[in-house]
């Protein structure tokens, strides 16, 4: 009777194990599912700029729709060290081309790049047609010249912040 115990024991401490752990996978892919990078940037609290920037340019939809893509994204205080009026003058209606083109400089089509991959890589070309170099500077991965201070899985590719504005050329 003891053994029988014992081996229920074990059977019920491995089905748990095996629930727990289908669990945890489920929630993480219910994490991402239907969080697009454009969800993900906003929900991270400091991309709001980048965030208010992609709806003025009205490019929201090509970053909810499927992906994989990944946008290089300035945080708040990478915005903040662009010069005096800049950013006011770019988010003027008139200016909607110049901040696409700015934008656009920050999103590369096709596979998602997460931090390991670009530093297995030289580089790649963004939707605006622009190239960005990936380097490694004291052992911190930069995007021409910006550097990455983390990156966040969507559903559609990532979010990689970068503590500068990349500036097409």
């Amino acid at each position: 009777m003891k053994i029988n115990t014992i081996s229920l024991t074990k059977t019920a401490f491995a089905s748990l194990l095996l629930s727990v752990s289908a669990s945890i996978a489920t929630a993480d892919t219910f994490e991402t599912q239907g969080n697009d990078v454009l969800s993900v940037a906003k929900q991270k609290g400091s991309f709001n700029t980048l965030a208010k920037a992609i709806e003025i340019a009205g490019l929201q939809d090509a970053l909810t729709a499927q992906g994989p893509v990944t946008i290089f994204a300035p945080t708040d205080e990478a915005f903040a060290k662009l010069p005096a009026g800049e950013l006011e003058a770019l988010l003027k209606p008139e200016n909607k081309d110049k901040l696409v083109k700015l934008l656009t400089h920050h999103v590369v089509p096709g596979k998602a790049l997460e931090t390991e991959d670009m530093k297995r890589s030289r580089g790649a070309t963004t939707v605006g047609g622009d190239d960005v170099k990936f380097e490694l500077v004291r052992g911190r991965l930069r995007v021409d010249g910006a550097r990455v201070t983390g990156d966040y899985n969507a559903s559609n590719g990532t979010v990689v912040a970068v503590d500068s504005v990349l500036l097409p050329n």
